[in-house]
């Protein structure tokens, strides 16, 4: 299900505080880390990765962990990215309706 601007908006506004809770270092993105971002944004639904790398490869990243996850990128700036995959068994992020 893609997101309206507005919820885009309020989930921004949510991540905002986050500290990040995975880190993509300097052996680039491996199935260790998908597989963190996975157990993440199961407990989570909304986080922050951070990603170490030159700004063309950051972008390659963040489309390469969408992808793979299944997680809706909200917000990037410099090494920073908000994800969003909703948890359809126990949602805990309420989103305003579109």
């Amino acid at each position: 299900m893609p997101l309206s601007d507005r919820q885009k908006r309020h989930l921004r506004g949510l991540g905002h505080h986050l500290k990040p809770v995975v880190w993509v270092g300097q052996h680039g993105l491996t199935e260790a880390v998908l597989t963190e971002v996975g157990i993440a944004l199961d407990a989570h639904e909304l986080i922050k990765v951070k990603i170490a790398a030159e700004r063309d490869e950051r972008r390659a990243i963040a489309e390469q962990i969408c992808s793979a996850t299944g997680a809706e990128s909200i917000h990037s700036i410099g090494q920073m990215i908000v994800l969003f995959r909703r948890n359809t068994k126990k949602p805990k992020i309420a989103l305003p309706s579109i």
